[in-house]
């Protein structure tokens, strides 16, 4: 079972897709969560959510004092479940908050993106090219704000993120089959 894990939506369940995605697991969720918290990076967020499958990152930054999300999810059932979640997420946040659900690629969406984002959660499937992510890194640089920070999970066996011009690694974290490549704007 997937759940928010604190802030104002804390233990309300999500649905997760039936296939296709890899829900983070809480674990990972509250490790990252800590360091975002700590860093001051949740409150009044616009955040964006690439490839987000069941939604789980953008409705915990949400819980935890974003102001706002986007939530960019292509494979229709996830997109469905994804507004599902967003739906329980806002009845239950109140008029704080605002996320809206784009039933389209990462890609295409960043093309016409509204921005500007300050969090950003790149999650793609562990079968994306480096190549494919280096391009979608770089139709996202304009648009972030000029202190955004981007979080990129990863498969531990895949390589570093190919950052574009206008992002700076900042560090990783490996937890098991997973990593997070964090970036800020440069």
């Amino acid at each position: 079972m997937t759940r928010i894990i604190a802030g104002r939506a804390g233990s309300l369940s999500l649905d997760v897709p039936d296939a296709g995605t890899r829900p983070t697991s809480d674990r990972v969720r509250e490790s990252l969560f800590g360091s975002l918290e700590s860093s001051d990076l949740l409150r009044s967020a616009t955040v964006l959510d690439l490839y987000a499958g069941s939604g789980a990152l953008a409705l915990e930054a949400l819980s935890r004092g974003a102001r706002s999300a986007v939530l960019v999810e292509k494979a229709p059932k996830a997109a469905t479940v994804v507004q599902r979640n967003v739906d329980r997420v806002l009845k239950s946040l109140g008029q704080h908050s605002t996320a809206v659900v784009h039933r389209q690629s990462a890609d295409m969406y960043l093309r016409g993106a509204q921005g500007p984002f300050s969090l950003v959660f790149v999650d793609p499937p562990y079968d994306l090219s480096d190549d494919e992510l280096g391009a979608t890194l770089e139709l996202l640089v304009p648009a972030l704000t000029a202190d955004a920070c981007i979080i990129v999970e990863r498969a531990s066996r895949s390589s570093q993120p190919k950052w574009p011009a206008g992002l700076v690694a900042t560090r990783h974290k490996r937890y098991g089959d997973t990593t997070m490549w964090w970036a800020v704007t440069a």
